[in-house]
């Protein structure tokens, strides 16, 4: 977020706003008295303020560059920071980025251009110049200078947002510790640090902070967040709910009608920013390839980075017609949306990294549904149907969600038969002892809790050769991790750790663990399925939330409930059983082989047929009366 004399989200601070009523007069008298050197530096912030007040911005510029160059003198380095705002505000970034280094060089003490400078590094993707820029306001800013504190406070928090973006996550966290310290009433980084706190497996996750109630910190835990932290959907229905009253503005036009539009093909859409190497599209590539275009047209919007991965062409190629939206705002894009007559419009996101809430919330298509992006309710009004199946969502949990459940008769989850798998590695290549009982967990480490790790320091106590295969996703949760092992009384050495690697060669890596452990109250989702279609049993605990319920509503459509398990007693008992019976754990292999032959789990053909048959049912309710 930039800022300069006036705070606005997301861009430079500008001057007070007053209408004009000749904006050309007023223009071609003020840059005359300009060139004259007769204009003062009040006068032409006033003029260029209304001017651009007015959405000519243009002719600010132009103006405030001619006082620069006629008049410049006193009030130079104010008169460059304001022409930094304008030029910025008209895309012109190399431009803000001249105007405000010459503001810089004028008055080096002269915080506000520094502020800005760094949201234009950003904007050009020059992260580190960016990050540059903020770390000086922190060190020359006085944390008990009451007039600069606001604009501290922001440069710690966009400080926190990018680095947390960098994978950075211990400095972030640091920067919005501070930050809160100086405002403790900051829903929006509270948000960020219970995330990064939690990505850290820095247990407990809500630790005190001076000023901060533990309700507001609550209440200002993401929906992703919460999945994490609680297994309980009337909490998660209100964190969502929290979100969409913060977040989503109010009273947008309605841009669809509500009825069909009764085209010979229901085009259905799907939006997303996850078009390329992610799980989302892991999953999803053939089931657009596979919709039948007799009867449906299949759009894609996209606000994707272009990867160049093999993933995101073949879902361009899948889709009739692809349309990237990343450079239209969120207005645009749904009447772009409008335009193409979508008549179900299905977004892979909820809430999200990358979400364009607001996108949706202009109800864009008749028919508006979630699917795969956010494992819980979106909270959102303007999202109609959840996809699910009954074991995901029981008809007794369906009055937590926002949505109404679009139940599948099989299995809530398309799965990809054409991913493609490298042969598996040697137990040495992966530094795994050849002989030890390997259990994995390969979810992302913010999945982890600290009740359930302690069942698996136990279950790694009670079954002593064995060791605990994790996924490295960042050197803070590894330390932390190794720690509440050895005070488990477990060698840190037994858990090892694999980094990030290819899709193929990642698949590969399943045929070498005897037993997944998953995580709750967070489910294994993408990664259970990767699992289970490689022939690797998974021991899932299951609870009330559609997070909680993932493995196991792929479990029951495996027909493999046994390894579907309701307490943490149970769970830890089902673990050991099964690595004392090696021969259990085979036949278990050999099963899920057939399943994946055979059963309704992988049946992508299948699954397809059974959404759009619910999609076609689901337009027949709105279609226009004859």
């Amino acid at each position: 977020m930039a800022q300069g004399l006036l705070c606005f989200p997301d861009k430079p601070i500008s001057g007070g706003v007053h209408l004009s009523p000749s904006i050309e007069t007023e223009f071609t008298l003020a840059v005359q008295n300009a060139w004259l050197g007769q204009l003062e530096l009040g006068q032409v912030v006033e003029v260029a303020n209304r001017i651009e007040a007015q959405g000519y911005g243009g002719l600010a510029a132009v103006l405030y560059q001619t006082w620069l160059q006629r008049s410049g003198g006193n009030g130079a380095h104010f008169i460059n920071f304001n022409l930094g705002v304008t030029l910025f505000n008209q895309r012109d970034f190399l431009g803000a980025k001249s105007a405000y280094e010459t503001a810089i060089r004028l008055a080096p003490n002269f915080i506000q251009p520094r502020f800005n400078l760094g949201v234009v590094h950003e904007h050009l993707g020059q992260i580190g110049t960016a990050i540059e820029q903020w770390r000086w306001i922190t060190q020359h800013v006085r944390h008990d200078n009451q007039a600069d504190r606001p604009l501290l406070i922001s440069t710690l928090n966009n400080l926190g947002r990018v680095l947390e973006g960098q994978k950075q996550y211990h400095e972030a966290l640091q920067y919005l510790t501070t930050s809160l310290t100086l405002s403790p009433e900051q829903p929006d980084a509270l948000h960020h640090w219970v995330y990064l706190r939690e990505k850290q497996c820095a247990w407990p996750v809500y630790q005190t902070i001076p000023g901060v109630s533990p309700e507001l910190m609550r209440q200002s835990t993401s929906a992703l967040a919460t999945l994490s932290l609680s297994d309980d959907p009337e909490s998660q229905l209100q964190a969502a709910l929290n979100y969409a009253e913060r977040k989503i503005p109010r009273d947008l036009p309605q841009l669809a009608p509500k009825s069909a539009y009764g085209h010979r093909k229901i085009r259905i859409a799907y939006c997303s920013s996850d078009f390329c190497l992610h799980p989302v599209a892991l999953l999803t590539a053939e089931l657009f390839e596979l919709h039948d275009r007799e009867q449906f047209e299949v759009y894609g919007y996209c606000w994707t980075k272009d990867d160049g991965s093999a993933i995101r062409q073949r879902i361009i190629n899948a889709m009739d017609r692809f349309h990237r939206i990343d450079q239209l705002d969120d207005a645009s894009a749904a009447r772009l949306i409008r335009e193409h007559e979508i008549d179900i419009l299905i977004d892979l996101h909820g809430q999200t990294k990358g979400a364009r809430t607001t996108l949706l919330a202009y109800r864009p298509a008749p028919i508006q549904i979630t699917y795969l992006g956010l494992p819980a309710t979106t909270g959102l009004p303007c999202v109609d149907y959840v996809i699910a199946d009954r074991f995901l969502i029981p008809e007794e949990h369906a009055r937590f969600y926002s949505e109404k459940p679009l139940y599948m008769p099989d299995v809530y989850q398309v799965s990809d038969r054409k991913r493609a798998t490298n042969p598996p590695p040697t137990r040495a290549e992966c530094g795994l002892p050849e002989d030890a009982f390997v259990f994995c967990s390969f979810n992302n480490n913010y999945k982890f809790t600290p009740e359930v790790f302690a069942r698996w320091m136990s279950i790694l106590n009670r079954v002593p050769d064995s060791v605990l295969w994790l996924l490295s996703d960042n050197p803070w949760a590894e330390a932390n991790l190794r720690n509440v092992a050895a005070a488990a009384g477990v060698d840190p050495r037994r858990l090892i750790f694999a980094g990030r690697v290819s899709p193929e060669n990642y698949l590969g890596r399943f045929g070498v663990p005897d037993l997944f452990l998953d995580s709750f109250p967070f489910n294994a989702g993408t990664t259970a399925n990767d699992a289970l279609w490689m022939g690797l049993p998974v021991l899932t605990l299951t609870g009330r939330s559609f997070a909680s319920r993932m493995a196991g509503a792929l479990l029951t459509a495996a027909g493999l409930p046994e390894l579907i398990t309701y307490s943490l007693d149970d769970y830890e008992e089902k673990a050991v059983a099964l690595a004392q019976d090696r021969q259990r754990c085979a036949d278990l292999k050999a099963q899920l082989g057939e399943v994946r032959r055979n059963g309704v789990l992988f049946d992508t053909p299948r699954f397809v047929r059974n959404l759009e048959a619910r999609l076609q049912q689901l337009l027949g309710e709105i279609q226009p009366k004859q």
